[in-house]
């Protein structure tokens, strides 16, 4: 918390230096690639579990305000936002592995975004650092007592893309999201430290309006 208030702080400094000033809305979709090198097998008393990512079929979406400073064909556009996503894994018996089910963890985050960019006509470059706290702690993977998920409260990231406005008030934008801390650590299963996911990627499609 410390450091998503040093954040939103050093944001504010800036605010004077830049002339013109715009407030909005903004909401959209996303879909996230969860990165997983192999199939994880966790442990629950004498049963073993083989679990995998579903790679593609992930989905999530965002909402939330943004405000938007210009100077000299340049802006900053710190961003809060309230965004979930869905990750999908696949759970089978180690000794019936097509007896696998569907699991569903569902991850709910404040996101602070602060993108720098730059206008070429009708058309918006912008990047910037992106911090994610998450506010909830998603579901059991397997049914286990000792079955603990272990996740990084405050991380990391980055967001790039492209961006354009329509008749200055309408917003539409396109990113691309990284992580650059691991969201999902270990998960602790029986005693045993397993890692299960490293960062997750995404790619974001945003419409906001412009007051």
């Amino acid at each position: 918390m410390k450091k998503l208030a040093l954040i939103v702080l050093s944001v504010f400094l800036v605010f004077p230096v830049f002339s013109q000033v715009k407030f909005g809305l903004k909401a959209g979709v996303s879909t996230t690639n969860v990165k997983m090198e192999d199939v994880k097998t966790l442990t629950s008393g004498e049963t073993q579990y083989l679990v995998d990512a579903i790679r593609g079929a992930n989905y999530g979406f965002h909402a939330g305000a943004f405000v938007r400073f210009n100077l000299f064909g340049f802006y900053i556009q710190p961003e809060l936002l309230f965004a979930s996503r869905t990750d999908e894994y696949t759970v089978a018996d180690a000794e019936n592995p097509t007896s696998e089910t569907l699991k569903k963890q569902q991850f709910n985050q404040l996101d602070l975004p602060v993108m720098l960019g730059a206008k070429l006509g009708p058309v918006r470059l912008n990047a910037g650092p992106s911090a994610r706290l998450l506010i909830n702690s998603p579901k059991d993977l397997i049914n286990d007592p000792d079955f603990k998920a272990m996740y990084n409260d405050l991380t990391f990231g980055y967001q790039a893309g492209i961006g354009v406005d329509i008749v200055k008030r309408i917003t539409l934008d396109l990113r691309y999201e990284g992580s650059l801390q691991k969201y999902q650590t270990k998960i602790d299963a029986g005693g045993e430290k397993i890692s299960l996911d490293d960062r997750p990627n995404a790619f974001l499609l945003s419409v906001g309006i412009m007051f």
